[in-house]
């Protein structure tokens, strides 16, 4: 089973990538679960809340795989959950960050902050978005991930994204 994940900064285009590029492979996507976790709170999340939307995203992924054909595609990863942590917090609890080494996937697209902000309630930070990016970019360096950062506008996207999945199933299948 091959695993891709598309990450980055928040109104990048991940859901809608992870979206097409399950329908044109044929295969399952694992939705983000924070969305439905934060739109049903009713208040303020807490750095408990982060933890928790890591283990039910850990577990829908892990439900994902078993529906799976060849290729997974994952709309957020724990590098998410991180940044996400320790910008909000100043800290990321210890079961997110082991998850995040324990991760496995054979690609990452980092997706790039060129498309224009959709404001959505659960967006925070319009304006950091290349903040974001640059963190997202130190930490997959950093941790030695193979990762392609995906610009342009929509179709750009899928295609630019489709021509690095095609590689990797290439590359796999031999």
């Amino acid at each position: 089973m091959l695993k891709v994940a598309i990450t980055g900064p928040e109104s990048t285009g991940k859901s809608t990538l992870s979206e097409q590029l399950a329908q044109h492979y044929k295969t399952v996507w694992v939705p983000e679960f924070a969305r439905s976790y934060v739109g049903n709170l009713n208040r303020a999340y807490t750095l408990e809340d982060i933890e928790a939307i890591a283990r039910g995203q850990w577990e829908l992924e892990q439900q994902a795989m078993q529906q799976a054909n060849t290729i997974l595609f994952a709309d957020t990863d724990m590098l998410v959950l991180k940044i996400w942590s320790e910008h909000a917090f100043g800290s990321c609890p210890d079961w997110i960050a082991e998850k995040l080494m324990q991760q496995d996937y054979n690609l990452c697209l980092l997706m790039g902050v060129d498309l224009p902000w959709e404001p959505d309630p659960q967006r925070e930070h319009p304006h950091m978005r290349q903040f974001f990016f640059d963190w997202y970019k130190r930490e997959l360096e950093a941790m030695q991930v193979p990762f392609i950062e995906i610009t342009g506008q929509q179709q750009e996207r899928f295609d630019m994204a489709r021509k690095h999945v095609d590689s990797l199933l290439q590359k796999y299948q031999h």
